[in-house]
């Protein structure tokens, strides 16, 4: 069924009488020429008053209209239930009475200010509309004894001076001349995103241009979450601030560029590693938040389990040959490699890495960034690395034949070498190599085990239920029996330690595949991935499943979760009828 159209302002005033449609044409004409709303002419015209274009917006979007001249609706007011810094600021009003929060506005066309107050309070119900003035004058003169004016906490307030920044309020004026190289409002709005973002947990922070606004985002326990829109109004002047601090070119905006942030929060200096991108509608800028801490959890809570945990030891402490740690972008191969730099970090043990970029700083590890175009290759930095005498050398990644030649000589001339790899498992790091173009009996000899690894969300330990009956669809992706899910398998409820969504942190599952005599030898013949594969899991590795299946037994995480990265072969999940 159609939806019906909303009846306009003018056709409302003209209907109840309350002006001629003459005044309305010439009201319309003023407000185009003008650039105000048609309710604004015609008030300045002296066509009507205020209060009769609040009865009529009140009309128009099916609200009460309150008239605050009158006894009966300002006894209807409570101004104790919002903070009166807000109420000031935004001109509404809140109605007396509990459960959810219904104020009176007098404008439910400025979407902008509906939304920053919605940011500030969180859900309320637009119960009705009033005359700006009436509000105005009900709080100047409607302040009780006993209430006082929040203040802020500090006299550089984030939240006022965000509000300051964003609110339609501002005189326009102080947009066309805001001077990013200033103590203003972009630079308190750009510190306020920040750490905002550092607080809630985000590993990144995306500003994306869109047609009307800015979308800001932050990426929590690897989830986007829209968090709010900024006025596209900021676009120029914000995206400059985050290129400036990034120390790029601010005037270039048709290529990307890459940058680094160095920013103290709550005490703390956080790096940023900041990309920009040209997009359609502008700009797109990302911040990596590269936490201190982040690498140095110990390798217990990377999601190991202890025997896989034991055999991972073992290996990082061998005096030669290569350990590869493979997986997508975000799946957190370059935690795991620092906080196994970080158990080897010794005076007597000399380790250098070849990064791009350099994400983490380590004291005791000699670090170099690459710099393709000075010449400061991988291959370049591996051979002067070699010179160098190191026990340990950390590449970055292997991404093509000569890095990975170089990489293998270290390993069969004593040293040991931690390397990132991007494939989907295991095996497939052993067939890569190959493709590469390295030589069969050198990935054979030269690599000693392979981690592959994901990170899933881990289940809020404050609000986590047993799931009396969890999907079947989802058990058999991830090969668990619904009799052995009975008391084990948990659900996500929600609370506010976890901001209502039922995860807080992550855990990486982990398939680790040491090398043994069996592997080698198919990886000499060129064997296929399926018989590597096979050959690893009778050596005893266990799958991404298998080990997300015990994560899932244990009340870590959810059947969903796992699946995301690891499902059952050969099964068709459209095949089981969910009960």
């Amino acid at each position: 069924m159609a939806r019906k159209a909303r009846q306009k302002l003018g056709e409302i005033l003209v209907a109840s009488g309350t002006v001629t449609q003459d005044k309305v044409d010439e009201a319309v004409a003023t407000a185009r020429s003008r650039g105000m709303r048609i309710g604004e002419a015609l008030v300045d015209g002296g066509a009507c008053k205020d209060s009769d274009i609040a009865q009529a917006l009140a009309h128009q979007f099916g609200v009460d209209f309150f008239n605050l001249d009158r006894l009966e609706d300002m006894n209807k007011i409570d101004m104790s239930r919002m903070q009166a810094d807000l109420i000031r600021k935004y001109l509404v009003l809140p109605l007396s009475g509990s459960g959810k929060l219904r104020i009176v506005i007098h404008d439910p066309m400025d979407l902008d200010t509906l939304e920053l107050l919605r940011f500030r309070i969180g859900d309320f119900e637009q119960a009705g509309v009033a005359a700006k003035r009436q509000i105005q004058d009900h709080i100047s003169g409607g302040k009780s004894d006993g209430q006082q004016e929040r203040k802020p906490l500090y006299s550089d307030s984030i939240d006022k001076s965000m509000d300051k920044s964003m609110d339609k309020s501002v005189d326009k004026s102080i947009e066309k001349s805001v001077d990013i190289d200033d103590e203003g409002p972009i630079i308190k709005l750009t510190s306020r995103i920040i750490i905002d973002a550092v607080q809630g947990r985000a590993s990144d922070i995306h500003i994306e241009p869109a047609e009307e606004y800015i979308a800001l985002r932050y990426r929590i326990d690897g989830e986007c979450q829209e968090v709010e829109r900024i006025p596209k109004k900021l676009q120029n002047a914000l995206l400059s601030r985050f290129k400036l601090m990034a120390g790029v070119n601010i005037a270039e905006k048709r290529i990307p560029q890459d940058g680094r942030i160095k920013f103290k929060v709550d005490g703390v200096d956080i790096d940023f590693r900041v990309s920009t991108c040209p997009a359609y509608y502008g700009e797109s800028v990302v911040l990596r938040i590269l936490r201190p801490d982040s690498v140095r959890i110990g390798l217990l809570n990377l999601g190991f389990e202890q025997d896989s945990l034991d055999v991972f030891n073992k290996i990082i402490r061998r005096p030669n040959g290569i350990f590869l740690v493979t997986g997508p972008t975000g799946s957190g191969k370059t935690t795991t490699l620092y906080s196994a730099l970080d158990v080897l970090n010794k005076p007597d043990t000399k380790i250098i890495t070849a990064e791009d970029p350099v994400e983490y700083n380590f004291n005791g590890i000699n670090q170099v960034q690459i710099r393709e175009h000075i010449g400061l290759t991988f291959s370049a930095v591996l051979k002067s690395m070699l010179r160098q005498a190191p026990n340990i050398i950390l590449v970055g990644e292997i991404r093509d034949r000569e890095v990975a030649d170089i990489a293998i000589q270290a390993a069969l001339t004593g040293h040991l070498v931690f390397s990132t790899l991007h494939t989907n498992d295991a095996p497939s790091a052993i067939t890569r190599l190959v493709d590469m173009g390295v030589k069969p009996f050198l990935v054979a000899s030269s690599i000693q085990a392979v981690l592959a690894q994901r990170l899933g969300r881990v289940l809020c330990n404050e609000c986590k239920v047993l799931d009396e009956a969890p999907d079947p669809k989802l058990l058999k992706l991830v090969d668990i029996a619904p009799a052995e899910a009975v008391g084990k398998v948990h659900r996500p409820v929600g609370c506010a330690k976890c901001n209502n969504v039922g995860f807080k942190g992550r855990k990486a599952i982990f398939e680790m595949m040491v090398m043994n005599a069996e592997i080698r030898d198919l990886a000499f013949q060129r064997a296929g991935v399926s018989k590597l594969r096979a050959a690893a899991i009778r050596g005893g590795m266990r799958s991404l499943l298998g080990d997300g299946r015990i994560k899932i037994l244990k009340g870590v995480t959810t059947p969903a979760e796992v699946a995301k990265y690891a499902q059952i072969e050969g099964f068709d999940p459209s095949e089981v009828k969910a009960h």
